[in-house]
């Protein structure tokens, strides 16, 4: 086999599929697992899930420039953001306010513009009643969102480093929203089997 005939059966197609795959991993959707408990019970840690990186509008690399911007987060998103004490992590959070939004937080209350908001996710361990007893828990509980920056809340409101402790993200660090577990990794199960969460593939991300 001369050297075009086997670059064009072998080579080419592996090329095509690496762009390929690179380019959906960039602007399309990209996979994330979940390292700690900071989002249960919403998500569990094992889990892996997937975030479309273009709902939000997709970022050129190297650049602030966003394409085909589809929609900005709003407040109940989960979404995928670079930590903005440490740039080389991901984290992952639920948007609480946007910009403009006064947030107020008091034991487990969370007041936007002065109402209470409806609360569904968030789940506070009974274990840790007397934490809240001592009133604020983080330095930025009672503030305004800056414009074009994210208050964001883990759904584990006693567990969670969150804008309560380090403030806002700003919507050009959001990488995606979440939007569904594709596989769940138990590895704490006695049973091998047991390690598998059957039950949580295929499970929406609301």
């Amino acid at each position: 086999m001369d050297k075009k005939k086997f670059f064009k059966e072998y080579i080419e197609p592996i090329v095509i599929a690496v762009l390929i795959a690179l380019f959906i991993r960039t602007f399309i959707i990209q996979a994330f697992k979940i390292p700690s408990s900071s989002m249960e019970p919403t998500l569990q840690v094992g889990d892996h899930i997937l975030v479309s990186k273009f709902i939000y509008g997709t970022k050129i690399p190297f650049t602030n420039i966003k394409l085909l911007e589809l929609k900005t987060p709003k407040r109940g998103d989960t979404i995928v953001f670079i930590y903005p004490k440490d740039r080389s992590k991901d984290f992952i959070k639920r948007v609480i306010g946007i910009g403009g939004d006064r947030v107020d937080i008091e034991g487990d209350k969370v007041y936007i513009n002065g109402k209470p908001m409806e609360d569904p996710w968030g789940y506070y361990d009974m274990k840790n009643e007397w934490r809240r007893k001592l009133g604020p828990v983080g330095p930025f509980e009672h503030v305004v969102v800056p414009k074009d920056h994210l208050y964001v809340l883990g759904d584990n409101r006693d567990n969670s480093q969150d804008s309560r402790f380090w403030e806002f993200v700003h919507i050009n660090e959001v990488k995606g929203k979440a939007f569904i577990i594709y596989f769940s990794w138990d590895g704490n199960a006695q049973n091998l089997l047991d390690r598998v969460r059957w039950g949580r593939f295929a499970k929406f991300i609301y």
